[in-house]
């Protein structure tokens, strides 16, 4: 992942439209939205146990769903394209 897209305003919209469709679809199996949803969770619920990880929940779940979306476009390219 390069840099400058990572701190891309418009790749961030993108994201954010991009997330909540991909997650509701059910075009998209259990296992994808889990393979999002597990690490999040995880995070969200024990981040004493990575003490040495200095990024706050927020951004770990903003990482997340740039993988997720990218992945999803990825693996599924026709699905919802507008």
């Amino acid at each position: 992942m390069k840099w400058r897209r990572l701190f891309s305003l418009r790749r961030w919209a993108h994201v954010f439209q991009r997330i909540f469709r991909y997650l509701a679809s059910p075009q998209i199996t259990i296992v994808d939205k889990l393979l999002f949803f597990i690490p999040v969770a995880l995070y969200w619920v024990l981040p004493d146990v990575m003490p040495l990880v200095p990024i706050d929940d927020i951004g770990v779940t903003m990482l997340m769903m740039n993988w997720f979306v990218s992945r999803i476009e990825r693996k599924y390219p026709g699905i919802e394209q507008n």
